[in-house]
């Protein structure tokens, strides 16, 4: 499955001088990851972001959010952000993933 390019590099631009920032290929589209922890991530159009199990009900409260449900079933601490919430906090949905994945011991 292709990816979005566009969206791909802004969210490498956001998340670049943090350490044990690597990519890799996941779900079908690509992952972000700190430390060996994905963080967010780029499938198709859409940004997934790991918001992690503490914050999923109130990432899934907020408009332009979904479950993350690649395998059919929903992914908790994970999900799915909409084009018009990524249009208008790109930054801020970055950051929360990136918090997260920051807050677990290395890989």
């Amino acid at each position: 499955m292709a990816y979005n390019e566009t969206l791909v590099e802004k969210v490498r631009n956001l998340l670049q001088g943090n350490q044990g920032l690597s990519e890799k290929q996941m779900f079908g589209g690509l992952a972000f990851m700190l430390n060996g922890n994905m963080a967010c991530g780029v499938v198709g159009e859409e940004l997934m972001v790991r918001v992690g199990p503490d914050n999923y009900q109130d990432a899934l409260a907020e408009r332009y959010t979904r479950p993350m449900d690649y395998t059919g079933r929903p992914l908790k601490g994970m999900v799915y952000v909409e084009e018009d919430a990524v249009e208008q906090a790109l930054d801020d949905w970055v950051n929360r993933g990136a918090e997260f994945a920051g807050s677990l011991p290395p890989k």
